[in-house]
């Protein structure tokens, strides 16, 4: 196949990447950079113009949450780089003679809400915070492409982690040396993915001419923050006894530290439903993988 990516630079986009080349297809990715130096075997573009046809677009791009304090211009780049982008695909596939095949755009389990431990799945409601508005209006955005004959599908998408980037890649330092712990009273729910099951989702997603809709990005396993610490410290054969206070968090991030003191009881409940087998349904195991 022929698959155009956004975000394609990103932390999950450069492994979707190379299992999607590994596979034999043909990758395009849009970037705002199309000169730098980047994959063999990737056509960078600057703009949907280049595009050439395509049977599949994987839409992944937007700015981090999970960094720094939100302000109204952060909020507003977070908006514009989900649905700003939602919005251009859309534009540009209107005007193909050939359309997309299937549409897979990212959204995340932020789409619920802060909640207690009650397992929620698909058919869960959308919660209030500004992180839930993004998404909601992230995938009302991509779903207009139904309205287009593309499959559409929206990839909720948990805490992602290798050692490359993404969350673990921040709490390993201090892990490493014996100053890991639990973020508040540790009691949040943190439903996470090995980076390579949520590109193993995505190829599901694009393969299965009858999966659309939502499709929570999560393994079966949720575990509370404080769980995480333990499992993580037990692999790393280290302490984790330095708790960092609620308080303290929200000195530093604001708002954004909601996302850090907060969480969901996701459960991929579609993809175990329709068949696709996790590589690293347990938290010690995906650890253990990506830590040797």
């Amino acid at each position: 196949m022929d698959i155009l990516i956004t975000g394609g630079t990103g932390f999950i986009g450069q492994r979707l990447c190379q299992r999607l080349l590994a596979a034999g297809h043909r990758v395009t990715v849009l970037t705002r950079s199309p000169g730098r130096p980047g994959q063999a075997g990737v056509q960078y573009v600057g703009a949907l113009g280049d595009v050439g046809p395509v049977h599949a677009v994987v839409n992944l791009a937007g700015e981090p949450l999970v960094e720094g304090r939100w302000n109204a211009a952060r909020k507003q780049a977070m908006l514009e780089s989900r649905i700003g982008t939602t919005r251009a695909l859309l534009d540009w596939m209107r005007g193909l003679p050939t359309r997309p095949q299937v549409l897979v755009s990212g959204s995340a389990i932020g789409y619920y809400g802060p909640r207690d431990a009650t397992p929620l799945d698909e058919a869960a409601s959308p919660g209030h915070d500004f992180a839930a508005m993004l998404c909601r209006r992230w995938e009302a955005e991509a779903l207009k492409a139904e309205d287009l004959g593309v499959r559409t599908c929206l990839l909720r998408t948990g805490i992602v982690l290798d050692r490359e980037g993404g969350a673990l890649a921040r709490m390993l330092p201090p892990f490493r040396i014996g100053a890991g712990g639990p973020m508040g009273d540790g009691m949040q729910w943190m439903s996470w993915i090995h980076r390579d099951d949520l590109v193993g989702l995505i190829l599901w997603l694009l393969a299965d001419p009858e999966t659309r809709g939502a499709c929570n990005g999560t393994a079966p396993a949720a575990v509370t923050n404080a769980e995480f610490v333990r499992t993580l410290a037990h692999v790393l054969k280290r302490p984790a006894w330095v708790r960092t206070p609620a308080f303290a968090l929200k000195l530093a991030f604001g708002e954004m530290a909601g996302l850090l003191l907060t969480g969901q009881n996701v459960v991929p409940a579609r993809a175990l439903q329709e068949g696709y087998r996790f590589r690293y349904p347990t938290l010690e195991a995906a650890l253990r993988a990506i830590l040797g």
